[in-house]
């Protein structure tokens, strides 16, 4: 099976040079043509794909060849582009920067050579004139297999500042594709992890949007890039498809033993003789009888699209919530996911909601499966910045000095809802709190950075952790979730 999805990859010499202006004004762009545009972010970052949904009407989705393997990058591309015009991919950093110590592995260039894009070369020209020649002649010819089939010069400062920018380009071989000044309204606010959240400021976000698609449809020569687009390599390679992974994916083993006395929980379902699907698992189980809660709303906006969708596939029905808003858990509940986000900007808020914080102690303590990455760790703690919190870890948290940041490989050291002791995955650590203690007497993962450490809580069902994976890299995650939340 080929694929030929029209595709662009949007890179830069450096991070700040305008990468997430130009990527996502150009997915606005082309939408407000009628295109159907497909929005893709290389690497971890959860921030980006909110603005590149806003643009498009299309969940942004993440392609990082770290966390899930060079492998998933084609089919996890194709997944997302099914039934677009266009797909439009914003890079990380620079263009060659990749995974520390991994050479170009996870980088902008490393992904653009998976999909055979055509790369476009966002150059802040604030500081320079002629130089700018130089620097796009080296950054297109460093790598041959990597195609640098444009430019686009950004926070050009006057007419004569352009004129000598495209007469230096001139011998550079790559043709300008845009031309963007200074433009103030198309800045987005930022903090101690980058730009804030879409569901933070949703209106500001949307007037951002269509201020940075004005910009690029005014500076930009949209069909030089439509066609630049088009002359993409075919992959040889068919899309993601999460039911597929999740039927491929090796059984979930027998329920893991409760780590403390759980209080008991209501049988899920009637007992006698159900039909099987060929993995042993009732079909009926996989329809309707698990309901798996998800925390969102502004304090909760980090998610992989494709954890959801592989929990439907393992046959949960997927509800949110707001933490801030909604005082009890969906009924039903029968499992709960807590992914990342910013509680420590919405501390009091979400400690003033008493009615759910015991709510969530009270599912932790009756042995539910409990999923929690990084915001949802802080979450769990007794207390953040001296607000109460859950309190179904005896750890609190706090805001830290330094940023902790990088890519993680990782071992589960405790069997828990989520993978047996012994699976291995990696992870991506982003934040500035800190967790005291930082293990549990059963940590969730053995992680090497510079040193090796243990991090994060088993404890019953609840699985803690500073971790954030991709669930894509290992599906069974998601199938042995859903199975607990059956049998606890």
């Amino acid at each position: 099976m080929t694929s030929s999805v029209p595709r662009l990859v949007i890179a830069a010499p450096s991070s700040g040079s305008g990468k997430t202006t130009v990527a996502t004004g150009l997915m606005a762009a082309l939408a407000a043509r009628g295109l159907a545009v497909s929005p893709h972010k290389v690497g971890p970052d959860y921030i980006d794909p909110g603005y590149h949904a806003l643009a498009t009407g299309r969940a942004g989705r993440n392609l990082d060849a770290y966390l899930c393997g060079p492998e998933l990058i084609g089919p996890l591309f194709l997944r997302g582009a099914s039934g677009c015009d266009i797909a439009v991919v914003e890079g990380v950093m620079g263009l060659y920067d990749g995974a520390a110590g991994e050479g170009e592995l996870a980088s902008t260039a490393h992904v653009a050579k998976l999909l055979r894009a055509p790369v476009v070369l966002v150059v802040d020209a604030s500081s320079q004139s002629r130089s700018v020649a130089a620097l796009v002649h080296g950054f297109a010819s460093w790598d041959p297999e990597v195609r640098v089939g444009g430019v686009i010069l950004n926070k050009v400062g006057s007419d004569r500042h352009e004129a000598l920018l495209r007469e230096a380009l001139d011998s550079a071989g790559v043709p300008v594709l845009g031309v963007l000044r200074r433009v103030a309204q198309v800045s987005t606010p930022s903090r101690h992890l980058g730009l804030v959240p879409v569901a933070e400021r949703r209106a500001q976000a949307v007037e951002a949007v269509a201020a940075m698609a004005e910009q690029v449809r005014a500076g930009c020569d949209l069909e030089g890039l439509v066609a630049l687009a088009r002359g993409a390599g075919a992959l040889a390679c068919a899309g993601w498809d999460a039911a597929e992974a999740v039927a491929c994916s090796p059984p979930p083993p027998l329920p893991v033993p409760s780590l403390g006395a759980a209080a008991p929980r209501p049988p899920l379902r009637p007992e006698g003789p159900r039909p099987q699907t060929p993995d042993g698992l009732d079909i009926a189980d996989r329809r309707s009888e698990v309901r798996v809660a998800v925390a969102g709303g502004p304090a909760f906006t980090f998610s992989y699209a494709e954890h959801a969708e592989l929990l439907t596939a393992a046959g949960a029905e997927v509800v949110t919530f707001d933490p801030l808003r909604d005082e009890q858990l969906p009924d039903g509940t029968d499992g709960l996911v807590i992914g990342g986000g910013f509680p420590e900007v919405y501390a009091s808020e979400l400690s003033a909601n008493e009615p759910l914080r015991k709510a969530v102690a009270a599912l932790a303590e009756s042995g539910a499966p409990v999923a929690a990455e990084c915001a949802g760790l802080l979450y769990l703690c007794r207390e953040l910045d001296g607000q109460p919190m859950c309190g179904v870890l005896d750890a609190g948290a706090r805001m830290g000095e330094r940023l902790t940041l990088g890519y993680r490989d990782a071992v589960a050291v405790s069997d828990s809802v989520l993978a047996v002791s012994g699976t291995r995955m990696r992870g991506h650590e982003f934040h500035r709190t800190v967790v005291e203690p930082g293990a549990g007497v059963h940590p969730a993962w053995g992680v090497r950075t510079p040193e090796r450490r243990v991090e994060g809580f088993v404890e019953r069902g609840v699985h803690a952790s500073y971790l954030h994976t991709h669930w894509a890299s290992e599906p069974g995650v998601a199938r042995r979730f859903v199975e607990r939340c059956r049998t606890s």
